[in-house]
């Protein structure tokens, strides 16, 4: 059983700051900053094992466009703690505290080719994407993002909305597949594109790999491939008024499921 508490003092963000190495090998975030945005509405919230920091999602406030939000910028988990459940405990913790705190948006990136993240962000929580960045961070050198451009979704996590609050489910049996994922013969995943699409169906599928770290490994050309293709059926979507809304498992890829951005439940979150 895993304590979560909110972060706040120097000390905690300290080891923070060693799980930020342990996770992505490179320079934490230093705690002049964190300690800043802690106090000046932001939010870090960690996930304890005893007296062990195993876990931790830190956001930092924002604005844009005349509205303010949370920008969670970094969630961490240490390795020998994967897959239980952790990264959305420290989610619906840090939602809890920012709705009493008076947001009512939360805004992340993640890769669109790191599935896990997606299953996570989408599937769980009903975050929405319907921004996609090109290499938002630049020519990253730690070990998950170096080599290739760092494309990014950006979430947005309508915490008071219905769709969010009522964890409202989308019908995906109907929805057009965009391309298709068939095995080379070195049995790897691999992308075709759906020729003379016209968009305009109430939703769609698109195959992502389903575990992108090893493609990378095993084929790094065929993983550039997967993110050039993949950007270009996502922005094409997104700027016809689609929206990633789930991550769902396939035999042999996951997918996902995009529907209109306008058919979605978000009333109740302004």
């Amino acid at each position: 059983m895993f304590d979560i508490r909110e972060i706040k003092t120097i000390k905690q963000l300290e080891q923070v700051q060693q799980l930020e190495y342990d996770v992505w090998g490179m320079p934490p975030i230093p705690i002049h900053q964190t300690l800043t945005a802690v106090k000046n509405g932001g939010i870090v919230v960690g996930a304890y094992d005893g007296d062990r920091l195993v876990g931790f999602s830190y956001g930092f406030s924002g604005f844009r466009e005349g509205r303010s939000y949370l920008c969670s910028h970094m969630l961490g988990i240490d390795k020998n703690y994967r897959s239980q459940g952790i990264g959305e405990k420290l989610k619906h913790a840090q939602q809890a505290i920012a709705v009493e705190r008076g947001y009512n948006l939360m805004v992340w990136t993640f890769d669109p080719l790191e599935t896990r993240n997606g299953y996570l962000n989408l599937s769980k929580l009903n975050g929405i994407c319907y921004t996609y960045i090109e290499n938002c961070y630049g020519e990253m050198q730690d070990g998950l993002n170096k080599g290739l451009p760092s494309d990014r979704f950006e979430v947005s996590w309508y915490l008071t909305s219905d769709y969010v609050v009522k964890n409202v489910s989308i019908e995906s049996a109907v929805a057009v597949p965009v391309a298709s994922c068939v095995l080379n013969e070195q049995g790897l995943p691999c992308l075709q594109i759906t020729e003379n699409l016209k968009y305009d169906d109430n939703s769609y599928v698109l195959p992502v790999p389903k575990d992108f770290q090893a493609l990378k490994v095993q084929d790094p050309a065929l993983a550039l491939d997967w993110r050039f293709k993949t950007r270009h059926i996502l922005q094409r979507l997104f700027a016809q008024g689609y929206a990633a809304v789930q991550l769902q498992q396939q035999e042999n890829y996951n997918e996902y499921v995009l529907v209109k951005l306008s058919t979605l439940k978000l009333e109740g979150a302004n």
